[in-house]
Parts: C-alpha cells; sequence; structure tokens
C-alpha cells in the first residue's frame, strides 16, 4: 500500500498514524486460525510492511465459518492455513510482503526472524505454545501482543521483556496443565491436542481488532502511546462486560527471562552444513578446543523404544517431527503413551555419533540463532542463510 492510494490518505488523517513506520514494520503472527485471520486481515488493511505467518496446520471444513481467509476450495485440497492466509494478505494488499513456514513457532522459524521483527502477535489456543512464544520473544528482545477467545468471551495482553512476562503470571493450576503436557515429550506429547476451542467469528474480530491495535501502538516506539502491557483487557459477548485491569508481573527469579545478546555472526554456517563441519568451524571462529551446540527448542531423537516389546524404531528426527512419525507407524499409533520411551541429544558435541546429518536433519531451522557452550562460557551464535 503505497503513499497516497486513498487507503494511506485516509489514515494520515489520523494524528498518531506515521505511514512510513507502518509500511518499515515487521509483524510475526503465530496462529493462523480464527484469531489469526482476524489480525492478519487488519495488519494487511493497515499496509503493515512485512508480515510472517507461522502454524502448523492445514484448513478444514470446520473453520470455514470463523475465518475470513479461507475458501471452500482451500478446505477440500488440505491447503496450510498459512499459505491460504498468505495468498489472501496479497490479495486484499499486493504492497504487503508475506513470509510464511508451515510449522511450529520454536522449532520450525529461528530465532533471527524474531530478532528482525517489531513484534509478535500470538493467536494461539493452549499455554504451552503461548509459553514457548514468551520465551522465545524474551530471547530476542521484543515484545508480543496475546490474545485469547472461546465462545463469546476473550482477552488480549501485551508483554514486554523487562516489564511484564507471561510465564511469570502463570498460576499453579497452570503451571499444572503446562507441566502434564510437557512431561508427555517422552513421546506423547503426541496426542494431548489442544483440540477444537468453540469460538464464534465476532468474538475472533472483537479480539483480533484489539490484538492488531496494540500491535500498531507497539510499531509507532515513538508515540508514547498507553498500551496493554501490565495489563489485562477482557470482554463477554454474552454479557456484554468490558474491562481493563492490572496484571503485570515480573520475577527475577523467572526461567523466560533470557536475553541473548552480543549475536556472533558467522557467515560460513549454514542449515545444510554437517555437524562435524559446524563444530569444526565453530571451534576456530571462536578460539576454543571444545563445543557444544545446545537443542534448546528441539532435542534429538535416534531410536523409540517400546517397552511392551523391546523393538526399537530409529525415526533420526527432531523431536517436533516424532508425533508425526508414530502416527505413520500402526505398529507405534496403538500402544499406549506410557510404553514408549525415546532416546534423546540435547547437547551436541564431538561425542555425537551422527556427526554427518546437516544442522537441518538434527532440528535447527532456517536463520535460527544456536547456544553455544565453550571452555570460555557461552556464546550466541547465528546462523547465516542468506
Amino acid at each position: 500500500m503505497k503513499q497516497g492510494n486513498n487507503e494511506i490518505d485516509v489514515f494520515g488523517e489520523l494524528p498518531w498514524f506515521d505511514a512510513d513506520v507502518v509500511r518499515k514494520a515487521r509483524v510475526i503472527v503465530a496462529g493462523a486460525g480464527a484469531l489469526g485471520n482476524e489480525v492478519l486481515k487488519n495488519l494487511a488493511l493497515f499496509g503493515i510492511g512485512h508480515i510472517f505467518i507461522v502454524d502448523p496446520d492445514i484448513v478444514e471444513k470446520g473453520n470455514l465459518s470463523r475465518s475470513i481467509l479461507f475458501r471452500q476450495s482451500d478446505a477440500e485440497k488440505g491447503v496450510p492455513k498459512v499459505e491460504a492466509a498468505a495468498k489472501m494478505i496479497r490479495e486484499i494488499n499486493p504492497d504487503v510482503d508475506v513470509e510464511y513456514v508451515r510449522g511450529r513457532l520454536a522449532s520450525d522459524v529461528g530465532l533471527s526472524v524474531y530478532r528482525n521483527s517489531d513484534v509478535a502477535v500470538g493467536c494461539l489456543d493452549n499455554r504451552l505454545a503461548r509459553l514457548q512464544l514468551n520465551r522465545i520473544c524474551m530471547r530476542a528482545g521484543i515484545p508480543w501482543v496475546d490474545g485469547g477467545i472461546e465462545d463469546m468471551t476473550g482477552s488480549v495482553k501485551v508483554f514486554k521483556p523487562g516489564l511484564n512476562c507471561y510465564e511469570c503470571q502463570l498460576s499453579d493450576a497452570d503451571r499444572n496443565l503446562i507441566t502434564a503436557r510437557l512431561s508427555c515429550s517422552d513421546i506423547a506429547k503426541r496426542n494431548i491436542a489442544s483440540g477444537h476451542v468453540p469460538t464464534t467469528p465476532v468474538i475472533a474480530s472483537v479480539i483480533g481488532a484489539v490484538q492488531a491495535q496494540e500491535a500498531l501502538k507497539i510499531i509507532h516506539k515513538n508515540k508514547n502511546f498507553d498500551d496493554l502491557c501490565g495489563k489485562i483487557f477482557y470482554y463477554d459477548g454474552l454479557s456484554v462486560e468490558t474491562g481493563v485491569f492490572e496484571m503485570q508481573s515480573f520475577s527475577d527469579e523467572c526461567p523466560s527471562h533470557e536475553k541473548w545478546d552480543d549475536i556472533i555472526i558467522i557467515k560460513e554456517l549454514k542449515t545444510n552444513a554437517t555437524v562435524k563441519h559446524t563444530l569444526e568451524i565453530l571451534k576456530n571462529k571462536l578460539q576454543t578446543s571444545s563445543v557444544e551446540i545446545n537443542l534448546r527448542n528441539d532435542k534429538f531423537v535416534d531410536k523409540v523404544i517400546s517397552r511392551e516389546n523391546g523393538k526399537i524404531f530409529t525415526p533420526m528426527l527432531p523431536e517436533s517431527k516424532i508425533p508425526d512419525y508414530i502416527d505413520d507407524i500402526p505398529e507405534l499409533r496403538i500402544q499406549p503413551q506410557n510404553s514408549l520411551n525415546q532416546n534423546v541429544f540435547e547437547n551436541i558435541n564431538d561425542d555425537f555419533p551422527y556427526k554427518e546429518l546437516t544442522l537441518k536433519e538434527i532440528g535447527i531451522p532456517y536463520n535460527d540463532i544456536i547456544q553455544v557452550t565453550t571452555d570460555k562460557g557461552p556464546a550466541y551464535v547465528a546462523i547465516d542463510n542468506n
């Protein structure tokens, strides 16, 4: 949406709207369901310069009644939500640059993508995904806008590094639910599905609009807007009640508060490099005799073991891909979740037995930033795929 178009002319009449700032803005939208559709539509109408969408799912018929960017043909063909949404955004506003990844926000999107963004907007339907997005944004040093909807109610919150943290606000009950999901990582994270949350298109419109508005405020950094950081916006469509309440928490003891600074860019490192070559490059560039790559987001799994019969399967995949691997093998799929174990590698060093695998194959995504432990201390290294 170029300056001079009617839309920009109209927005230009708003005293706070800076077309140049909006055109240069970069926004990540995590989740492309009903809520994500509304956020994406609004961002496109405003003319946000660059939008990055991440979601693992395909369009289903049940999505059509609540998702403005999806079509019947998308559901019939099983088109990925990110692809269908990106296509419609380009039709709404051809001047918006749209990128997308069909995958998970922690394991399939590199941290550099987040660091290069102004704000992330979370359109997620479970606490674990919110926890992951919160930790990623804290590492990247960017704010994020959380939205949640169910039936005719919804809420919006804003989290900023150093001021407000999603994890710090979790109750004991919330933490127990997340722990229950994480405890299934022995394989069966697979089938604690978040499920389909019953909502209406109206509540998605309301909450998605507020999220987009908060993102616009954050993008206009020099305007000093009063935003929802440290607060919660709540709307109940059934009782027609709405309110803004204080909800701020930031504890120095919280494990989410990592900020990965002093990033080292090593242009020789690519995701198609082997582990062996990567370790050699890291030792040389960091001038150290030992290095260990810490797989913080996605451990590597070489074996899945059935405790029922002792049979060993060799997926050789990142942990995030194991649920699909299990579902594709009937012999594994029918076994109880607690009867399967997996052998995982969380740290990759010279003792790693599969050094001919590439970084991509062990679960490090495009343009990621990896945490490396050396005999001199930790280092954060960007993988430059440009």
